[in-house]
């Protein structure tokens, strides 16, 4: 027999699993119309003029560089867009991996500043000079996250392969014998 005590905290485990189901439901739904509406946003560089020139009643913009407001937009949108999704998808992946996600982020951010720098006359060729520091350092934390993780499911202590490496050097000698 159960107690009205046990019954009430059965039924308030039961409420609180359902409630954080059904906002793991919103929030997942909002996501998958996200990730479905952004490729729609190519669309909206017609409502953009074609000349060099854009006004409005906000502001008065000058494409120098493309010499027309609505290729500026176009190309802005060709790395925004994929830029979005990569930031969705790395703050949504479980998986150990999901830090390399960074290096097209980082990638596609340079190339976007580059954009967006009207005196620029190069753009994708600069970028990559500057992003080298940000892929080693984000190459190297996933390796070390891998390593740690395969020391976990292989049971591996890693300062027991230094000491049996040690132990196994001979010198350079007593190889060729």
């Amino acid at each position: 027999m159960t107690t009205p005590n046990k019954e009430k905290t059965s039924q308030n485990q039961c409420q609180h699993t359902s409630n954080q189901k059904l906002k793991s439901l919103r929030t997942g739904s909002i996501i998958a119309v996200l990730i479905a509406f952004i490729p729609f946003l190519f669309y909206f560089t017609d409502i953009f003029p074609d000349g060099a020139i854009w006004e409005n009643s906000f502001f008065t913009y000058q494409s120098k560089y493309y010499e027309s407001v609505s290729t500026f937009i176009w190309v802005a949108l060709s790395k925004l867009i994929p830029l979005t999704l990569f930031i969705i998808w790395f703050f949504t992946c479980k998986h150990w991996w999901s830090k390399i996600i960074l290096i097209p982020i980082g990638l596609y951010f340079f190339q976007l500043i580059s954009i967006l720098n009207e005196d620029s006359e190069i753009v994708d060729n600069q970028e990559i000079y500057y992003s080298i520091p940000f892929v080693v350092v984000i190459i190297s934390i996933v390796y070390t996250i891998r390593v740690k993780i395969f020391d976990k499911i292989h049971n591996i202590d890693l300062s027991e392969l230094d000491e049996i490496n040690k132990s196994n050097k001979k010198s350079w000698w007593n190889r060729f014998r």
